[in-house]
């Protein structure tokens, strides 16, 4: 095959990769990127896009199901619904198709060359890709890698059988009749109480105090109680220890567990959702023939995404967390603008994140203890969902917004929600907290009625001690 010569070489085209290549092509950039898979990487094609497709079937589908026999409180009745799973993933496969087009139809439009196949690097400046028709050799000034992450696969549960990943998780042709989830992060609680909705049996399995320990116990309390409402059963301080068989295959398994009180306890389980964290793609594309420093299991990288050796950026979960596709993209955006000859830098001060439980989480900026640790006091304004209308009008009064200032000057500092649909508010928080905000800018800002939103402008009405509707 002819040899690939180019200014920018990207490696991965997941939601990082594809927006550097875009990018760099509406700069004028000669760009190649290299994919083994499908457009889009883990985040349009095993996660963050289809799992929220089959959070929503589950969602409609428990909303039906309390309608059966004319319990709704909004007078709506109906027969005993059913759920077909397979159609619900064809749907998902459906729309993930139409996205994956979508991702290669703008990398062609903005004159990107797309290899597919595996790269492995052979010096700094040069990649062996394996494709269908042989190896392609491809050249470059600038290599971005985007090679994102995986799941971790935990040795004495691997994978195969009846213990599956969040990927294999979003593929069954049936809703399992128990499933035993490790790990109670917001994967876990995720598709956990997605499959609650649809009838499985949840049991989660975590080794900490509490589900969701990367928030703040305020935060996650509605989640927890709604856990409860699913009759999803949370085995606390607990650690799985493997899987013991008890007959046939799938139907008979357990999961072995030592308990919080170091007492051994079997999970009787038809599926064993493992989700104890994701690690980054360093391995099979030939890192070991290049020199890159590394910050544990991650390639260090620094606030240009530079890596330590000259002409190799890095970008998205190989470099460590927050794991989140939006993070992957902007640093893509600024790479291929800073190798156009832009100025640019990493700005991180507001990451939104999303948990998409039921009901929703989103944080940005600092939590109250994080605030707190800086040193010097602050202001905290809390407004409940419970007296917002158009919570109200939704069945969704189980939550709150909540803003953290500084109490000499008002800086807003971070804001944080938990309740049905705030994954929405996320834009207003974040671009509060990009734009400098003080509790006086949102609190004059008008909201519109009626709508969650409100509920931001009342806790920044709190926080200066004059809420109206509280």
């Amino acid at each position: 095959m002819k040899e690939i010569s180019c200014k920018l070489l990207v490696i991965g085209a997941g939601p990082g990769g594809y927006v550097c290549a875009i990018r760099a092509g509406q700069l004028g950039v000669d760009t190649v990127i290299v994919e083994a898979g499908k457009p889009g990487g883990t985040c349009l094609n095993v996660g963050c896009i289809p799992s929220k497709a089959l959070i929503h079937a589950a969602e409609e589908f428990e909303k039906v199901s309390h309608m059966e026999g004319g319990n709704s409180p909004l007078g709506i009745s109906l027969t005993a619904p059913t759920l077909d799973l397979a159609r619900t993933v064809a749907w998902k496969d459906g729309i993930v198709s139409r996205l994956n087009s979508g991702v290669a139809g703008l990398l062609k439009k903005a004159g990107v060359k797309t290899v597919h196949g595996w790269a492995m690097f052979r010096d700094g400046k040069t990649v062996a890709v394996e494709t269908e028709t042989g190896v392609q050799v491809i050249r470059a000034e600038t290599v971005v890698i985007a090679t994102g992450s995986a799941p971790v696969e935990l040795p004495f549960l691997p994978f195969g059988g009846p213990v599956i990943s969040s990927t294999d998780a979003l593929a069954l042709g049936a809703v399992p009749e128990k499933l035993a989830v490790v790990g109670g992060g917001y994967i876990g609680l995720e598709l956990g109480m997605a499959f609650a909705k649809m009838g499985a049996k949840v049991t989660v399995v975590e080794a900490l105090p509490r589900v969701l320990a990367q928030y703040d116990a305020e935060l996650t309390r509605p989640v927890v109680k709604r856990l409860a409402a699913l009759g999803v059963e949370l085995m606390l301080g607990a650690k799985a220890k493997g899987l013991s068989s008890q007959g046939q295959a799938g139907k008979g398994d357990a999961l072995l567990v030592e308990t919080s009180d170091g007492k051994s306890a079997k999970v009787a389980a038809e599926k064993i959702l493992v989700t104890v964290g994701r690690k980054p793609v360093t391995e099979g594309w030939g890192l070991e023939q290049i020199d890159l420093d590394r910050t544990g299991k991650f390639i260090r990288i620094d606030d240009q995404c530079r890596t330590s050796m000259r002409g190799i950026f890095a970008i998205g979960d190989v470099t460590g967390e927050p794991m989140l596709a939006h993070r992957a993209m902007t640093q893509g955006e600024m790479v291929a603008e800073i190798i156009a000859g832009h100025k640019r830098s990493w700005d991180k001060r507001s990451i939104p994140a999303v948990c998409f439980t039921d009901p929703e989480l989103v944080t940005a900026g600092l939590s109250p203890d994080e605030a707190k640790a800086l040193g010097g006091e602050i202001k905290i304004g809390m407004f409940p969902f419970a007296a917002n209308g158009r919570a109200m009008t939704k069945l969704g009064e189980d939550g709150f917004v909540r803003v953290v200032a500084r109490a000499d000057n008002h800086l807003v500092l971070g804001i944080q929600a938990v309740g049905q649909g705030v994954s929405e508010l996320a834009a207003a928080f974040g671009l509060a907290l990009e734009m400098g905000a003080r509790l006086e800018d949102i609190a004059g800002t008008i909201h519109a009625h009626p709508t969650q939103g409100e509920g931001f402008q009342e806790a920044a009405l709190k926080a200066l001690g004059h809420a109206l509707h509280i």
